[in-house]
């Protein structure tokens, strides 16, 4: 295959157990405050504890035992606790600034990858605590990508808290292209920079971009944080699983591979941007503070339904 090597049957098996526990515990959370209480505060404390100093610890020799995927971890829980706050505090929901935060977690954690993008662009081709990375210009081009998706990100201010029993944050401003543009832009960035991982975090991706078309539409930043921190917590815990042994899938490590995912990324960021701009020079729109496609079929839907 262009971008993996040779994907056996079991590990397509357990690509789909993953991308199938994924949305089920992503929709556990949605059932109350309990239950976001002990998936995203009790677990990860106690893992914190008694489990990740072991499994991806400084001198572990897990591909975790860097500061990305410490970062990335805790970044993803934080998104949970304010997504949590937001949706079931009177008092958060009553002040506008809270609701700039969950773009806030969301472009620190572009920002986060970005930097990890950058810093692997350096690399030589070989392996650093079993994980696989060359860096070169396709580096470059992912995280230019990054920026665009980070820019392009609009309606800050147009979330809203579903009054029904789940208290869903649903932002009806992120649209379909966009949430695409993320999505190639983040299976670019885990093919450059977690290129033997990149498998199964295309069920990462799926986990959340499926409830957010499927199931609860308009929620895909609560799915993305949800599903990103439980995939983190596993990731952490059981490390190995996802670059070695009978299931791990690696990748081509083909330099026209790492082109192909990032220039195809970019392009289609550059295809939001431009329609972006188009929309902000008719309309005459604030992306920081409106609403920008307000008036459309489906951003209306959106509205209506969870008004």
């Amino acid at each position: 295959m262009f971008l993996f090597q040779t994907i056996p049957w079991h590990s397509w098996l357990a690509w789909g157990l993953l991308l199938a526990g994924l949305i089920l515990l992503n929709e556990i959370t949605r059932l109350g405050k309990l239950a976001g209480l002990a998936l995203f505060v009790a677990l990860p404390l106690a893992l914190s504890i008694f489990v990740w100093p072991k499994t991806s610890g400084a001198g572990s020799g897990a591909q975790t035992a860097n500061w990305f995927a410490w970062v990335k971890t805790y970044s993803a829980l934080v998104g949970c606790y304010i997504g949590l706050i937001l949706r079931f505090s009177k008092r958060a929901q009553a002040r506008n600034w809270c609701y700039v935060l969950p773009a806030a977690i969301l472009i620190l954690n572009i920002i986060e990858a970005i930097a990890r993008e950058l810093e692997v662009m350096g690399m030589a081709a070989g392996a650093v605590d079993g994980m696989f990375y060359l860096g070169g210009p396709w580096n470059a081009m992912n995280a230019a990508a990054g920026v665009l998706n980070i820019l392009t990100l609009s309606g800050w201010f147009g979330i809203v808290i579903t009054k029904d029993r789940r208290h869903d944050l649903v932002w009806p401003d992120m649209t379909w292209f966009w949430i695409v543009a993320y999505d190639l832009w983040n299976f670019a960035y885990v093919y450059n920079c977690l290129t033997d991982r990149a498998f199964f975090s295309a069920a990462l991706l799926l986990s959340c971009t499926i409830p957010a078309f499927l199931i609860k539409k308009g929620a895909w930043a609560q799915h993305r944080v949800h599903t990103l921190a439980i995939y983190m917590m596993l990731m952490m815990t059981v490390p190995n699983f996802f670059v070695s042994g009978k299931y791990a899938v690696a990748s081509t490590h083909s330099p026209a591979a790492y082109y192909a995912v990032s220039a195809l990324a970019l392009a289609f960021n550059l295809g939001v941007a431009a329609y972006q701009l188009r929309v902000i020079l008719r309309t005459r729109r604030n992306p920081l503070k409106d609403d920008l496609y307000a008036g459309t079929p489906a951003y209306e839907a959106l509205r209506k339904a969870n008004a």
